[in-house]
C-alpha cells in the first residue's frame, strides 16, 4: 500500500494508540483527533489535533490532506446519557459530513458487538436484529444507521463489530480481573463461567482495520464482525491469568439470578463497576462469526483468548506503578470497583 494520512478520531484512547502505533509501522502518516491530550512518546511522530470531534471549527484542520478516517472516538458505556448520544450519534453523523463534505477516500467506522443487545443463538452474524441495551447500545445501533444513509450517499464505509478488546494500554473491566490476579484472591463470575465467551486482541483489531483500508472497494464496503477465533469458555479464559499470576488461586462461580439483580441494584445506587450489557450477558455465550471478515477480506487473528489476556495482564504488571496512581472510567484507566472491593475480601 503506498503511503497515506489516517485520521484516528480518538487517538488518545486505548485503540487510538494501538491503531496510531501500527499504522507508523507500517509507513503511514497519522493524525489523532481526540478531546484528550496525546501524552505518548509517539506524539513526535505524529500530526497532535486535541478538540471535540462535535467542533465544526476544527474539521478543516482534521480532514486536511487526509485519505482515510478511522472512527474510533466514542463516548463510554458508564459516560452520563447525554455525553453518550451526543458523542456517538451526534459527534458521528458531523464526521460522516465532513467526510463526505471532503471527499475522503474511505471512513472506517468502529462500532461493537453490543448492537446485538442480549441474543437469543449464536453465533452472531452481521444480518441479525440490531437491539441496542441501555445507551451505549442504542448509541452505537444510531451511529451504525446514520452509516447506512451515509453509504447509500456514495461514502465509501466499511463497519467493524469488534467483541470485548484487550491489550496494551487497556484497563476498564478487565481491570478487575488482573487486580484480583496480582494481589492472590480468586475472581468471581457471573454463573459457572463455562458459557463460550469470546474476545479480541488490539492487534488482531488492528489487523481488520488495516484490511479495511487496503482490499478493493467493493469488497470493504460492509459490516464486519472481529473476534479472536480461538476461544473457549469465560472461565477457561480468566483461569489463564489466575494460573500467570501464580498464586494458586480460581474462578468462583456465583448463581447469575441472585448477582445480576445485585448488580442492577448497585448500578442504580452508582455503585457497580460494570454497565448493564456486560453483566446482563456475562453468563450467557457470547460469540459472532467472523467468517465474512476471513473469507472475503483473508482476516486471520494471531491470539487466542487467553494469549491476549495474558499478554494484557503482562503489560499491566509492568505499568503497575503508574496504573495505581489513576482514577476513572476511561478503557486507559481503572474503573472505581465500586462494591467489589469488598467482594475481593472475602475471596
Amino acid at each position: 500500500m503506498d503511503k497515506k494520512r489516517f485520521l484516528v478520531t480518538g487517538g488518545a484512547g486505548f485503540m487510538g494508540i494501538n491503531l496510531v502505533r501500527y499504522l507508523l509501522d507500517k509507513g503511514h502518516a497519522v493524525r489523532s483527533y481526540d478531546i484528550a491530550p496525546f501524552s505518548y512518546p509517539e506524539a513526535d511522530r505524529i500530526s497532535v489535533l486535541q478538540g471535540d470531534i462535535r467542533d465544526l471549527s476544527l474539521h478543516d484542520a482534521a480532514f486536511e490532506d487526509v485519505d482515510i478516517v478511522v472512527h474510533c472516538a466514542a463516548a463510554l458505556p458508564l459516560a452520563e446519557h447525554a455525553e453518550i448520544m451526543s458523542t456517538n450519534v451526534d459527534g458521528t453523523r458531523l464526521m460522516l459530513q465532513a467526510a463526505l463534505d471532503r471527499g475522503i477516500d474511505r471512513f472506517i467506522h468502529i462500532s461493537s458487538t453490543a448492537v446485538y443487545g442480549i441474543p437469543d443463538h449464536h453465533p452472531l452474524v452481521e444480518s441479525d436484529p440490531m437491539v441496542g441495551v441501555g445507551p451505549y447500545g442504542e448509541s452505537k445501533v444510531l451511529a451504525e444507521h446514520l452509516c447506512a444513509e451515509f453509504r447509500d450517499k456514495g461514502l465509501l464505509l466499511p463497519v467493524l463489530r469488534p467483541k470485548s478488546f484487550v491489550g496494551p494500554e487497556r484497563l476498564g473491566a478487565f481491570e478487575l480481573l488482573y487486580d484480583f490476579a496480582n494481589t492472590g484472591h480468586n475472581f468471581p463470575v457471573l454463573g459457572s463461567g463455562d458459557n463460550l465467551y469470546q474476545l479480541l486482541d488490539v492487534e488482531d483489531l488492528n489487523q481488520a482495520v488495516y484490511l479495511c483500508a487496503t482490499k478493493p472497494p467493493d469488497l470493504v464496503n460492509d459490516t464486519f464482525n472481529v473476534g479472536a477465533a480461538e476461544f473457549g469458555s469465560l472461565r477457561q479464559s480468566f483461569q489463564a491469568v489466575l494460573d500467570r499470576a501464580g498464586h494458586g488461586k480460581r474462578i468462583i462461580g456465583l448463581p447469575a439470578a441472585p448477582a445480576i439483580w445485585t448488580l442492577r441494584l448497585l448500578e442504580a445506587l452508582h455503585l457497580s463497576p460494570l454497565y448493564k450489557w456486560i453483566y446482563e450477558t456475562a453468563s450467557k455465550d457470547s460469540f459472532v462469526s467472523i467468517d465474512r471478515l476471513t473469507e472475503r477480506l483473508g482476516y486471520a487473528p494471531a491470539h487466542s483468548n487467553e494469549e491476549a489476556l495474558i499478554r494484557n495482564y503482562e503489560w499491566y504488571l509492568a505499568n503497575l506503578p503508574s496504573i495505581s496512581a489513576q482514577a476513572g472510567v476511561t478503557h486507559r484507566v481503572p474503573w472505581k470497583k465500586g462494591a467489589l472491593a469488598l467482594v475481593r475480601a472475602v475471596m
